[in-house]
């Protein structure tokens, strides 16, 4: 049973902080060195000086002085009462359409992974986990939501004057309003009661939120972790894929791939415009280049009896994804990719969208890519339910949701 609640929340109070433009930022994962340094020179209280802390010392204590100081100005206040909080994201997709998301912040009781609960979709890497654990021990809170899927549709939208209105620089505009009417947040809850989650995004903050549950013991609002919750029916639900990319291929390699093509899948030229295929439901299908021959190819699976023996004891909802499939076949097949490069991108990398895929092989940075189709969100649920997980960076849900609108506190201490 889910275990949904409303939350004395952590905000910035506009009056002493500035505009909420100038004090959010992406999920940490996504800002490199430049992007950070453009973000804190919009404003002293940008909050990647406390996501992601930059220090001569211990970081993670400078992230938790910060966060102290900027409870002492007045920059950052708590609510006296709990809340919920509507959320609204107007945006256009990867894809060219306008479409609009609504969700809703809360805190979610955290749990082992599970049936009737919540559960996962893509499996974790070590090393983010340790980072955030580090972060959450020092500053007692959770500065950045994770993403969870609810079923049904949509619970609880804005309205009048938001909070924060802001307008991120991929141009999606994001609105949030506090929610704190009982009657309003019982039926939510009433509503959730027997709903099982789906995590979509920040699995590494959820199991950190977990250990950091654990590690405190007790009860608490340390059992709790801060979410926002979208519903599975919701019209501005999209999903996108992340596109692979192999370097450092040796010459066997690369005859090896060449042979597994040609004897597993139908081979088709097509213009570069076209290497990413769109959405489907059929057999298993990429887009393919490489930086020698430099022709985009589609390529389609013979037969899924093929993936089926490539990946045996898994669900079948797993045995037809194309990540997973893609993986069996080729990444830890010819191209002898292992979980642990995979993990530690060692001679493996990630493309958001096809342009991004194609330059980076036809610049000579990466030797192939594997451009793959958006997985389709109830394939997503499907994949869970079988109590599988997808290989990481799966999925690409968009547009991520912004850091510093809300943060959880893990303390009653004021």
């Amino acid at each position: 049973m889910a275990d949904v609640q409303p939350f004395r929340a952590l905000h910035f109070d506009p009056s002493v902080a500035g505009d909420f433009g100038d004090l959010v930022a992406p999920p940490y994962d996504v800002i490199d060195a430049e992007h950070r340094a453009r973000l804190v020179s919009r404003s002293p209280h940008n909050v990647v000086n406390i996501d992601l802390p930059e220090a001569d010392g211990d970081i993670y204590e400078h992230a938790a002085e910060v966060l102290d100081e900027w409870q002492q100005q007045g920059a950052v206040v708590r609510d006296d009462e709990p809340a919920l909080w509507a959320l609204r994201q107007d945006y256009t997709g990867p894809d060219g359409r306008s479409l609009t998301r609504q969700g809703f912040f809360a805190r979610i009781r955290v749990e082992d992974y599970g049936p009737g609960r919540i559960r996962p979709h893509e499996r974790t890497h070590p090393g983010p986990k340790e980072d955030r654990l580090a972060l959450t021990r020092a500053t007692r809170a959770n500065l950045s939501p994770i993403f969870v899927l609810h079923p049904g549709a949509t619970l609880l939208e804005g309205r009048g004057e938001p909070f924060a209105d802001v307008t991120d620089d991929d141009g999606t505009r994001h609105r949030m309003w506090r929610v704190d009417d009982p009657d309003v947040i019982r039926d939510v809850q009433s509503r959730l009661a027997d709903a099982e989650l789906l995590i979509a995004d920040g699995h590494h903050r959820y199991e950190t939120a977990r250990a950091y549950a654990d590690e405190i013991g007790g009860e608490g609002p340390h059992r709790y972790v801060l979410a926002c919750l979208v519903a599975l029916e919701d019209p501005g639900l999209t999903v996108f894929p992340t596109h692979r990319l192999v370097k450092e291929t040796t010459p066997a390699q690369q005859e090896g791939l060449a042979d597994a093509l040609r004897r597993d899948f139908e081979i088709d030229r097509i213009e570069r415009d076209d290497i990413a295929p769109p959405a489907g439901n059929g057999l298993t299908t990429f887009g393919y280049i490489d930086a020698h021959f430099r022709q985009p190819f589609r390529l389609v699976l013979k037969d899924q009896a093929t993936a089926d023996a490539a990946l045996p004891g898994q669900p079948e909802p797993y045995r037809r994804l194309d990540a997973a499939v893609l993986e069996a076949l080729l990444l830890k097949g010819p191209l002898e990719l292992s979980d642990d490069d995979i993990s530690h991108l060692n001679r493996f990398g990630y493309a958001r969208d096809a342009e991004q895929a194609l330059a980076l092989v036809e610049n000579g940075e990466y030797d192939l890519a594997f451009l793959l189709r958006p997985p389709p969100v109830e394939q997503v649920r499907e994949v869970a339910a079988s109590g599988a997980s997808m290989p990481p960076k799966s999925t690409y849900f968009f547009p991520k949701l912004l850091t510093g609108l809300l943060f959880n506190p893990l303390s009653d201490e004021e």
